[in-house]
């Protein structure tokens, strides 16, 4: 009995590249000609017309397209694409060809082998902005130090999972989700392969620094107690400074017999230290409270408009 692959790909304003892909995607099914394939491909609320460019594609039996009734986000969306597979694995890959598709067969090879999960990592990218390489350093290293989970440095998105992997993956609930993230933790035998992204052949990146930022943030809070930890590490550091300051102006008042420094400037300035850390630690444990206010609330994790399969399903 021939397996079968599903290649999943989130699609946000790629009207220009989804046509190129669906091409690439087509060839890569000729050459492993041993396989069944089906493209999950799942419209998170573009504003262009990658829908309507889905929707000229899905007279191929194999296509398969969600359009989502809203942007819910890449996370989701790839959410979206493992709930809706049927493949003995699943191949993950963004829809503007900086994940070569040449490489699935790679992939599959190394699935073939005994990996239950292959991972793609960037080993560099073209004209990658400046402020993008600080940032994934930054994000990458903190992750390393105070994470829970190691996120395997540059790794991507550009994955394949086995059955196994997705029965499991499908079973995780939170809507702040890392999704290679999430992967990694389950911690199911992995293999690596390196690629070099090349540049966006057609459009922009569709995540923006504030996106990037938010996944930052949400990745952190999911993966790690630090940032709880550091409100009570910074606590403890303003309390003993509270109290070397005390005891100086003791010093200076009781046995220096010096007015030199008033007390009540270091009441004023102790008590502004410490009402920042309050505030600070507010703001931490408010990023939690907002995760669990998700979660409890018990809202679904996207919302489909419409789904094409030109197929029945099984």
């Amino acid at each position: 009995m021939m397996k079968k692959l599903s290649v999943i790909v989130p699609v946000y304003n790629e009207e220009k590249n989804v046509s190129l892909l669906y091409q690439s995607l087509v060839q890569v099914a000729t050459e492993l000609s041993n396989y069944k394939f089906e493209f999950i491909f799942v419209n998170d609320g573009s504003k262009d017309c990658s829908w309507q460019t889905l929707k000229s594609i899905s007279a191929d039996s194999r296509v398969i397209a969600i359009d989502f009734s809203r942007n819910f986000g890449k996370e989701l969306a790839l959410t979206a694409g493992v709930q809706s597979c049927s493949g003995d694995a699943a191949i993950f890959l963004d829809a503007d060809l900086q994940h070569p598709p040449a490489l699935i067969p790679q992939f599959v090879k190394k699935w073939e082998n005994g990996a239950e999960i292959v991972a793609g990592i960037r080993k560099s990218t073209e004209k990658k902005s400046f402020i993008k390489h600080i940032g994934s350093k930054v994000f990458y290293e903190l992750m390393r130090r105070f994470s829970r989970n190691v996120v395997t440095q540059n790794s991507t998105d550009f994955k394949l999972i086995d059955r196994k992997v997705i029965n499991e993956l499908v079973k995780f609930t939170e809507h702040n989700r890392l999704f290679r993230g999430l992967i990694e933790w389950m911690g199911f035998k992995t293999e690596t392969i390196e690629f070099t992204a090349s540049e966006r052949i057609n459009g922009t990146a569709s995540y923006s620094l504030k996106k990037l930022i938010n996944l930052a943030i949400n990745s952190f809070t999911s993966f790690s107690l630090f940032p709880l930890k550091l409100a009570g590490y910074l606590g403890i550091l303003i309390t003993t400074i509270s109290f070397l300051l005390l005891c100086v102006m003791l010093v200076f008042k009781f046995i220096l017999h010096s007015n030199m420094f008033s007390a009540i400037s270091y009441i004023i300035v102790s008590n502004t230290f410490v009402l920042g850390i309050v505030l600070i630690a507010l703001g931490l444990i408010a990023l939690y409270i907002g995760q669990i206010h998700a979660e409890v609330i018990g809202r679904p994790l996207y919302v489909i408009r419409e789904k094409i399969r030109s197929v029945p399903e099984n």
